[in-house]
């Protein structure tokens, strides 16, 4: 019996981006950057799933894409799909509290490292959101600087001003 933990590995094309989309049985394990590549996926599994087999399958990934493109449509404001996310104890506590940022709102770093009860690790809680394996759908993209400014972003500041910009219709 092959025991072997499967991602399945589907491609997204939207106006506002394309991307790459891995799930498992359990659930959406990562969305890649805008226009990533295969190798994206390949770095992140080495990293968090190292015994895990890539296998392409768009019809596995088909529901958890459908909601990505709801969102970006601009008829989605909350995701039902579940997760599958590996990460350690800190950096989950982080995508938690980033998962309570209401659609159209924004959040400091600072105020995300004051939810989790450690008000000093604001460059932690910035390492955390930037090691966020499900951007869109735990949106990092809503995390801006104390002044309000778009800062780092996986997918790139021009995507988050995208993103936000979708929100804020």
């Amino acid at each position: 019996m092959d025991t072997t933990e499967k991602i399945y590995v589907g491609d997204m094309a939207h106006p506002l981006c394309s991307l790459h989309v891995a799930v498992t049985e359990k659930g959406l394990a990562f969305v890649g950057s805008e226009n990533g590549s295969w190798e994206e996926i390949e770095q992140w599994k080495a990293a968090k799933r190292p015994r895990a087999l890539l296998v392409e399958d768009q019809d596995r990934v088909a529901s958890y894409i459908e909601e990505i493109m709801e969102y970006l449509d601009g008829g989605r404001k909350e995701f039902e799909i579940p997760l599958d996310v590996v990460g350690t104890p800190f950096q989950q506590e982080v995508w938690n509290a980033l998962s309570k940022i209401p659609y159209a709102a924004t959040a400091a770093y600072s105020e995300i490292a004051g939810e989790i009860g450690r008000p000093k690790a604001v460059r932690a809680v910035g390492a955390a959101i930037g090691a966020n394996p499900v951007m869109i759908v735990v949106p990092c993209h809503r995390v801006v600087g104390k002044n309000g400014k778009l800062t780092g972003f996986r997918g790139g500041l021009a995507m988050k001003e995208k993103l936000l910009e979708l929100e804020w219709k």
